[in-house]
């Protein structure tokens, strides 16, 4: 199907036409938006998704739909997580009609969450560490109404499941939205405390090289939505340097 890229990264996804295939549960979403009429056989797999589309734009897209599902994850929408959703995306107000469109169709429609992060996973296999940038904004979502409900992290563990994420990697995401004197340094590094310095810088290191907000930004991560992915920057560096004076005492 058609649908128009982007004029600014939020914009115009459904308001005209610049072509490139879309299949898949996004195919479906978007072809109903604007009136396509795509058939199971044409829409059942990931398509061409991002074979045209900047891969800023698959991001954003993204974010919109799951930001929708789990908005309604725990049976409730929240003014709070609907402006989160809105200021965390740093959606222009130009722009907040056509992306509310799409936010609306997804959280109205039937189909759940997961065909969705089954599509993004495939897309973004190569990149593991943008998948959990994704993780890490939907905790800012589900945060904003000062309570992440159980159906809501349920909800973003099997995400990160799907995605192929392991557990350790699930974990060291929520325990680096904790504030610095609060967090498990080695749940953040994915580490244990028997484990020599060593052996932990390793891992500190590999980290920060995934997650520097400048090589996330080269893998499709919008400039908008960097600002998580720099507090998580921080989180890694407070982690290893508690961890220093941990293993110095």
């Amino acid at each position: 199907i058609l649908i128009l890229i982007f004029m600014s990264i939020w914009g115009s996804l459904i308001g005209g036409m610049v072509g490139f295939s879309l299949g898949g549960p996004f195919g479906m979403l978007l072809g109903s938006l604007i009136g396509g009429k795509i058939s199971r056989a044409r829409s059942g797999g990931t398509g061409n998704f991002g074979a045209f589309a900047q891969p800023q734009q698959i991001f954003a897209l993204s974010l919109i739909v799951l930001s929708a599902k789990l908005s309604k994850a725990d049976g409730q929408v929240s003014k709070e997580e609907l402006i989160a959703v809105r200021d965390k995306l740093k959606i222009p107000e130009n722009e907040v009609e056509q992306v509310g469109k799409i936010f609306n169709k997804a959280k109205q429609e039937s189909t759940g969450y997961e065909p969705y992060a089954q599509q993004i996973a495939q897309i973004y296999k190569n990149n593991p560490n943008v998948l959990e940038e994704v993780i890490n904004i939907l905790f800012y979502i589900a945060e904003a109404d000062g309570n992440v409900s159980q159906s809501e992290l349920d909800m973003m563990q099997n995400i990160a499941r799907i995605f192929g994420l392991n557990q350790a990697q699930f974990n060291s995401i929520k325990e680096s939205r904790k504030s610095s004197d609060k967090l498990n340094p080695y749940i953040v590094l994915e580490s244990k405390p028997e484990e020599d310095l060593q052996t932990i810088r390793k891992r500190y290191l590999q980290l920060s090289k995934e997650h520097h907000p400048d090589i996330l930004i080269s893998k499709g991560v919008p400039q908008e939505v960097i600002a998580e992915s720099k507090k998580k920057m921080r989180a890694i560096n407070s982690a290893w340097d508690q961890i220093q004076k941990l293993k110095a005492n």
